[in-house]
């Protein structure tokens, strides 16, 4: 196969994706362009490193293409998901950064279809040039090919995703005119209202996937779901900005995380732009290099501990800027605070996190202690953000006499470390993964550090953590002080004030409890499922992880393991039964219909037969009755 000389301004893509539709797909899709073309395809890290290295070989001039050697790339689009079915392989993450150590200004365009911030974020800080999910429509993905190529910053998600964490510097292209002040207003209504309708469809999905639903009701929610697309295209459509460039905004962040959040000095800056790169007025405007100007770096660690740390974190710490709201069907006991008490507990429990983390890497503790000092930890952070969150002296005048709340809280440490905090699942494993590089296991299978499954994880098990230590705070002050007044007023919600609604809530809790220990838990043990209170951006939901539990369901006994029999003879018997019950009813049915409904109609049928009868003979019809 040979090549001519391609134009100076062609775009040569090098694509990297495990997914051989979705190659066919975009070479489908590339040739329609005149501007692009698909120079060479790579299944997996390895490949896509040994085609860059042999096309950007020193042997090779990359400005004079022979006829036996195609043009080198000048674009790479990479699947950020490359390595989800074998970890064993350069995972998407790591290749990207590994790419960037190698050819700094080889411009990257990560592909996915998890638009979710975290994963976003970590493709930012391994170098990635931009992000476009690959459900967004062929015009978008072109455009951003090409505004990825022409040096420029694009991060493209799915509609109504959070962009809080990602934050590429804002290039404006030479001799663009800045937007007008309403097309960043319809832009943000745009994105604020896309957002609203995906968390409501959802919901609405979510929903639709329940087994008890009937049909009445699956059929309406069949017709919400098609009004709330219909609705985000017509949002959509109506304020769409097509001048404005899709970048997130600016980012709110905690002053205590600025510092965490900078990019690594192995992690090249995206952006290759020089209005990113400060000038004196008499210098020259620099001008950005081409993308065929390839230079060698050395190469350094694909994932640093830290930045993952980082990225997590940062997450987490984004969707505590949004709504609280307690979505799940049982009561928690950070209920009963005020929404900004709430939040503050939420920070200090990440802060005080964050410094463990820190203690742990100065104490030089190695992964195998750290499942036989989890309880001392989780203790030492329950303990830290009850010191912090109350004060250390404060007091409360209770009976005629001064109490410090503090020292009364702490002497409930083993009800809640019983209750709570040995209960919190995947604690160990959260924390070898942030401090060690060890694996997180998804659903039977290892991911490595920087696997976009692994980061969704850990971001999981980060945000559990943190909701069951603020429960963890608020248990003993709810068995101690719940009705004091003055921590009334200053903690609790307005609408949980009256002694009443306070006794109310510590009822349901007490039940939620006494429910878990006798049902919930064994049935999620006999389940091998872990629940686990995750933050959604608009409150507080509950989802469930998979996780092999069979040594505590043979350590089961008493009432629990009766459930878990209970749980057994009703998968063994339900469905033999709900046939027989189909059968029987199906039997009533054809007794009543082909039976006693035939027998009754030819009584009938009889009857009107006689009256007919009696009618047409007029001796009978005209016979005086006697």
């Amino acid at each position: 196969m040979s090549f001519s000389r391609p134009p100076a301004s062609l775009i040569r893509l090098l694509l990297v994706d495990e997914d051989p539709v979705f190659r066919l797909g975009m070479g489908v899709l590339l040739q329609q362009y005149g501007d692009l073309v698909l120079v060479a395809e790579a299944e997996d890290g390895e490949t896509a490193l040994q085609i860059l290295d042999h096309q950007f070989s020193p042997s090779l001039d990359p400005e004079a293409p022979t006829d036996e050697t195609p043009p080198p790339a000048n674009l790479v689009a990479l699947d950020i998901g490359i390595g989800r079915s074998n970890p064993q392989q350069i995972q998407g993450l790591a290749l990207c950064r590994l790419l960037k150590s190698r050819y700094p200004n080889l411009p990257i365009l990560c592909l996915g279809t998890a638009s979710e911030p975290v994963i976003l974020a970590a493709a930012y800080q391994s170098g990635a040039d931009g992000y476009c999910s690959k459900g967004a429509d062929p015009t978008e993905l072109i455009a951003a090919i090409r505004r990825v190529a022409a040096g420029q910053s694009v991060w493209l998600q799915a509609p109504g995703q959070d962009r809080s964490l990602v934050q590429p510097p804002v290039v404006q292209p030479p001799g663009q005119r800045a937007p007008a002040p309403l097309a960043t207003v319809r832009r943000q209504l745009r994105l604020q209202g896309i957002q609203q309708i995906e968390a409501t469809l959802a919901d609405v999905n979510a929903e639709l996937r329940s087994d008890d639903l009937s049909l009445l009701g699956r059929a309406i929610l069949a017709g919400r779901q098609r009004e709330l697309r219909a609705a985000r295209w017509l949002v959509s459509r109506l304020l769409a900005t097509p001048r404005l460039e899709a970048l997130p905004p600016t980012p709110q962040s905690s002053p205590d995380r600025t510092a965490n959040r900078s990019r690594s000095n192995n992690a090249p800056a995206p952006s290759r732009s020089p209005s990113s790169a400060p000038s004196s007025p008499s210098s020259p405007p620099p001008t950005p290099p081409s993308p065929n100007a390839i230079v060698p770096a050395p190469e350094t660690a694909i994932v640093d501990v830290q930045s993952v740390q980082s990225l997590v974190f940062d997450a987490v710490l984004a969707k505590l800027q949004t709504g609280l709201i307690n979505q799940t069907e049982q009561p928690l006991e950070i209920d009963i605070l005020q929404e900004d008490k709430k939040r503050d507990l939420f920070y200090l429990v990440l802060r005080k996190l964050e410094e463990i983390l820190s203690e742990l890497r100065y104490s030089q503790v190695t992964p195998d202690q750290l499942p036989s000092k989890r309880p001392t930890i989780l203790l030492d952070l329950w303990q830290a953000a009850l010191l912090d969150f109350f004060g250390r002296y404060y007091t409360v005048y209770l009976n005629g006499r001064e109490i410090e709340v503090v020292d009364v809280l702490l002497q409930d440490a083993v009800a809640v470390e019983s209750a709570i905090l040995s209960k919190i699942p995947g604690v160990t494993e959260l924390l070898q993964h942030l401090l060690f590089q060890v694996p997180l296991e998804v659903n039977s299978v290892s991911y490595p550090t920087g696997n976009p499954e692994s980061l969704m994880r850990a971001e999981q098990l980060l945000e559990n953590l943190l909701i069951q230590i603020a429960n963890a705070v608020m248990q003993p002050l709810l068995n101690r002080f719940a009705n004091v007044e003055v921590i009334k007023q200053n903690f609790y919600d307005r609408r949980l004030l009256s002694s009443r609604e306070i006794e109310r809530f510590r009822n349901s809790l007490s039940w939620k409890y006494r429910v878990d220990r006798v049902f919930r838990e064994p049935k999620q043990i006999f389940e091998s499922q872990y629940q686990l209170l995750t933050l959604t951006g608009r409150g507080i939901k509950q989802t469930s992880i998979y996780k092999p539990r069979t040594e505590e369901l043979a350590s089961l006994t008493g009432l629990p393991y009766l459930v878990t029999l209970t749980l057994e003879a009703h998968d063994a018997i339900a469905p033999p039964l709900r046939t027989a019950v189909s059968f029987i009813g199906n039997g009533f049915v054809y007794v009543l219909t082909e039976i006693i409904g035939r027998g009754i109609g030819l009584i009938g049928r009889g009857v009107l037969k006689g009256l007919g009868n009696v009618w047409q003979d007029p001796a009978k019809r005209d016979r005086p009755f006697r």
